[in-house]
């Protein structure tokens, strides 16, 4: 016991010495906690809109006005199809609202009219969620129209309408800094655990000190144990560092047990931890390390749920998700922080986890040959 507690003292005077290594613990996950947390979100609120209204009519300047008065939109008035277009080639148009001419007439006297909605569709993603913004503006019109529709067609009214009251459960708000937050913090502690772990172990190499270790008596096991102690230390410092930040900052909430977030956190670090002190047995240099290191973590957080559902993937994307210990992750912390789940909720999750650091780390020991 006392060998390990030397060489956790040892692997945190090293880190403390290390210029390079001290920053990306401490100054880079507080600044990807600030700015992606902005940044990495779905909300639209600046979609440049072209209105070309050929029936200049009340009802075609009421359903404009309908535009205008939502934060969402920048509305312009257009002449002509072609020169909106330009407009959407040149990039400063996200959509353009064609309404034709006849429109009130049209819903006067046939109780319905066309609309033509043209989206640019280069980045799919903004494209739908303006097109469901579009129409959420549209349909709202268009019951204002049934409801005050008993003046102008009579056969409506005695039209009752469906009222529809929609809750939001786990996040009544929809504010996505809640959603990212809750998610971020996830990618600061994998980096603690897959990329520094193995950094420190393959400089180690490159310098020449872990053949020093590997003279010693020192145990195997001993100096894994105090190569990764250090290490889930600081994850935990660090998880607890975000939690703070996110919930004065963003108002993330703690809905579930805070406990219960670190149990978890140890064994996903555990696995992590692992999965960075078997990168550094395969590879020689830092450089090694970092690419490789780096095409998984990317592969992980990608598909991890962090920016978009999993159940939303193809069913070849799910089953290889089995493999990706982020994944579970992530949907842990956010079940816990955002709906208060309790262990019986997340123990499959718990279990994956649990068995993926037991391979892991029985893996990277026997990986590893303290070679004398």
């Amino acid at each position: 016991m006392r060998t390990i507690i030397i060489i956790i003292q040892k692997e945190f005077t090293q880190i403390f010495r290390n210029k390079t290594m001290l920053p990306m613990i401490i100054v880079v996950p507080l600044v990807q906690l600030l700015i992606l947390v902005y940044a990495a979100s779905l909300d639209m609120k600046s979609i440049n809109l072209l209105i070309i209204d050929n029936d200049l009519s009340t009802t075609s300047r009421n359903l404009e006005s309908k535009f205008t008065a939502s934060p969402f939109f920048n509305v312009e008035n257009s002449i002509s199809i072609s020169q909106a277009q330009n407009k959407m080639m040149e990039d400063n148009a996200d959509v353009i609202l064609t309404i034709p001419q006849g429109f009130e007439k049209l819903l006067v006297k046939e109780n319905s009219s066309e609309l033509q909605l043209l989206l640019n569709a280069i980045n799919g993603t903004k494209a739908s969620i303006t097109n469901a913004y579009c129409q959420r503006i549209i349909i709202d019109y268009n019951q204002n129209i049934i409801l005050n529709s008993g003046n102008v067609y009579p056969e409506l009214a005695d039209y009752k309408m469906i009222n529809i009251e929609t809750s939001f459960w786990y996040n009544p708000r929809l504010d996505y800094k809640i959603y990212m937050s809750s998610g971020i913090l996830v990618i600061l502690v994998t980096i603690i655990g897959m990329i520094l772990t193995g950094l420190n172990l393959v400089r180690e190499k490159e310098i020449g000190t872990v053949e020093q270790i590997n003279v010693t008596p020192i145990k195997k096991s001993e100096f894994l144990i105090g190569k990764l102690v250090p290490f889930l230390i600081i994850g935990l410092f660090e998880l607890a560092m975000g939690l703070t930040i996110a919930h004065f900052l963003f108002k993330l909430p703690f809905e579930g047990s805070l406990w219960l977030v670190f149990g978890t956190a140890i064994i996903y670090l555990v696995t992590m931890l692992s999965f960075g002190l078997f990168l550094s047995t395969i590879s020689e240099t830092q450089q090694q390390l970092m690419f490789i290191a780096f095409f998984l973590y990317m592969i992980f957080i990608l598909m991890s749920g962090l920016f978009t559902p999993t159940d939303t993937m193809p069913i070849w994307a799910q089953k290889l998700n089995y493999l990706n210990p982020v994944a579970y992750f992530m949907k842990i912390v956010r079940m816990i922080l955002l709906k208060g789940s309790g262990f019986k909720d997340i123990l499959n999750e718990v279990i994956a986890l649990t068995i993926y650091a037991s391979l892991m780390l029985g893996l990277s020991v026997v990986k590893y040959k303290k070679r004398a």
